[in-house]
């Protein structure tokens, strides 16, 4: 059966999916997949909403007998592609093909660290009940019961266990601490059992940070985790360039030292107890490593590597890090052969001492060295300033055809910045409009009067904005932020003047914060960075989404500044050759937030009036859909009026 056929008034997806019908553009990048996979060429497609960019690319790719890789921005999507999508369309299709889900080694329970560290065993003394406060103890009960009956092993099976809970970090592996095929539960290992389904299935379901993660590891040298294949799609693709940045670059951290040390410290209390040394250097290293810490700010911030390193009291503490470290390797080295937990701890720290040297490399070109804290760690950072060069010779040299989707990668109709962002030069692009009616079906205001973004009355005057648009549209409504701070202020104003319940990130997880907007039709969320996109609220739920700023990344960004002046060295525009592309993509992912079905309706608000005084608001109108525009809010208001009487 032929592609066209799939998609037919009276073809298999219309017999089988209730409400089915034939979209042009969805049948013309349905084409354009099948193309580039029986030539093996890269192809780039911006599918607007609404287009069925998902099923475009999954008939194609269940087709013939080709082994497909399929790559998503999150679990959750890789989750929906996998339970939801996939089922579907391999149903309609009849189709054979074996299919898998591929997570990282973090969501599987790793039955070795499960009874390492929570052993009951009379020999062993790190007894359960002294290590735990009673919340971990009761996730550990739920961990222990789960794992006598699961048969994944994936850790997203435990429904009533938080996701940050503490104790799930103590019963998943790292690549650090996994001890491979010398791990004595290796046979019955859940990761392992899943890349052997991966193996043998025709089209594998994985996300980027996995995918990212396994092509690091083939650049090492180890065993991949996921299988050759003759096609990758990476759908929501224009998140992939950060993520293949982070792995393509080196990481050395606190927590890692810590670890190492937990680990090491666990060894000298159970199995090696004569080594007293061995007990010394990790409470030295585990010591030195929150030291140095302590030497940041304890509000987590980013920032100059190169810059901070040279702060003498910091110096000194670094110097004193890589003196802890060679006296635990030193240890460790007459330790070897003992167990393979220790040769592991081993391997662990001469790796690190590696590491150790990359960030002590401070002047080394073509790399940006930046920190970034969190409330208990340090992370230094090695990233290359463009990845470019390396992402295209690895897809060169693949042999497979490469599909890359989203409904963001273009900036004012242009390719430009995603195709030089990862080498895709010479790839075939197509640029498909969504079939919404935008003129018609939503209104964008950016309203008149507003203090500039760094005004002090600035959550103020977001506040006062608001308040007639939420009573119009009767709650449901998104607040979207750039920053923390601001959101913050503008729930704290608006807990005062409205009456609507105010759903706040950070009050709980988002998922859950999600269910409660709609569960809670008069509700009104306020979110960051992480609601700008991966979010479908369809219908009435949501008739507004109001955005507070252009969303330009922060000027203090440590990776930015070296890339701008990399650019700079370069004679190019850092603002038009990077912010300006990256800050347009950010804003049609949050206003991708509104329109999300051909009956939906809504207002979307940008509350910067820079988008109509700048010379560059030009580059972010032409980039949006076209949506009748209005400085007007009482026209918004009326508007949102007219959704409700309808």
């Amino acid at each position: 059966m032929s592609v066209s056929q799939a998609f037919a008034e009276q073809g298999p997806l219309a017999k089988h999916i209730t409400g089915f019908k034939p979209r042009q553009a969805q049948i013309d990048m349905a084409l354009a997949v099948e193309k580039a996979i029986a030539q093996k060429k890269p192809l780039i497609v911006e599918a607007g909403t609404g287009t069925g960019k998902t099923f475009a690319y999954l008939v194609p790719a269940l087709q013939g007998d080709k082994k497909v890789i399929v790559s998503t921005g999150t679990k959750n999507l890789q989750e929906q592609l996998f339970n939801k999508d996939l089922p579907i369309v391999k149903q309609a299709l009849q189709s054979p093909k074996k299919l898998a889900l591929l997570k990282g080694r973090s969501n599987y329970l790793c039955i070795y660290r499960l009874e390492e560290n929570f052993s009951t065993s009379p020999n062993k003394r790190h007894q359960v009940g002294g290590m735990l406060d009673s919340a971990s103890l009761n996730d550990l009960v739920k961990v222990r019961e789960w794992s006598s009956i699961t048969q994944s092993g994936d850790i997203g099976e435990l429904t009533d266990v938080a996701e940050d809970s503490t104790i799930l970090p103590k019963v998943t592996s790292t690549t650090d601490n996994c001890l491979g095929r010398s791990c004595p539960n290796f046979d019955d290992c859940y990761l392992f059992k899943a890349r052997e389904k991966a193996i043998e299935a025709d089209v594998v379901v994985v996300n980027h940070h996995l995918f990212f993660a396994d092509m690091a590891l083939k650049d090492t040298g180890f065993a991949e985790l996921i299988p050759q294949s003759d096609v990758v799609v990476f759908d929501e693709a224009h998140q992939i360039g950060d993520v293949a940045t982070e792995y393509f670059g080196e990481s050395f951290s606190t927590k890692q030292l810590v670890d190492l040390a937990t680990d090491c410290l666990k060894q000298y209390r159970t199995e090696l107890t004569d080594v007293k040394q061995l007990g010394l250097a990790s409470e030295k290293l585990a010591k030195g490593a929150a030291d140095f810490r302590m030497l940041f700010p304890y509000d987590p911030e980013r920032g100059n590597w190169q810059h901070k390193a040279k702060q003498p009291q910091l110096s000194k503490a670094f110097t004193q890090l890589h003196t802890d470290l060679k006296f635990l390797y030193d240890v460790l080295k007459r330790c070897v052969s003992r167990n393979e937990a220790i040769d592991n701890c081993f391997d662990r720290t001469s790796e690190l001492l590696t590491k150790y040297a990359l960030m002590l490399d401070i002047d080394k070109l073509g790399v940006s060295l930046w920190y970034e804290t969190n409330r208990r760690h340090v992370v230094l950072h090695q990233t290359p300033l463009s990845i470019a060069d390396k992402f295209s010779k690895h897809m060169t040299s693949s042999n497979a055809a490469w599909v890359f989707t989203s409904a963001t990668l273009a900036v004012n109709d242009s390719f430009e910045h995603f195709i030089n962002e990862l080498g895709l030069q010479g790839a075939s692009h197509h640029l498909l409009a969504s079939p919404f009616d935008y003129p018609t079906q939503s209104k964008l205001l950016v309203p008149r009067y507003l203090p500039e973004t760094n005004n002090f009355n600035r959550a103020n005057a977001l506040a006062n904005i608001a308040k007639p648009l939420i009573e119009a549209s009767n709650g449901r409504c998104f607040m979207l932020f750039t920053s923390y701070r601001v959101m913050n202020q503008v729930a704290e104003i608006l807990d005062e003047g409205i009456d609507n319940e105010l759903l706040v990130q950070g009050q709980m997880a988002k998922s859950v914060l999600l269910e409660h907007f709609i569960e809670k039709p008069e509700a009104v969320l306020l979110a960051t960075a992480s609601f700008w996109e991966g979010v479908d609220v369809r219908g009435d739920d949501l008739t507004c989404v109001i955005i507070d700023k252009l969303p330009f990344a922060s000027p203090d960004d440590p990776l930015l500044q070296a890339r701008s002046d990399d650019v700079k060295r370069q004679g190019g525009d850092p603002f038009g050759q990077i912010q300006l592309p990256q800050a347009v993509i950010a804003l049609k992912q949050g206003v991708g937030r509104l329109i999300r079905d051909v009956s939906d309706r809504g207002v979307l608000v940008i509350c910067d009036s820079r988008i109509v005084n700048r010379h560059y608001g030009q580059v972010f109108l032409s980039s949006l859909p076209n949506m009748d525009r209005t400085r007007d809010i009482n026209k918004a208001v009326t508007f949102l009026e007219s959704i409700n009487e309808a």
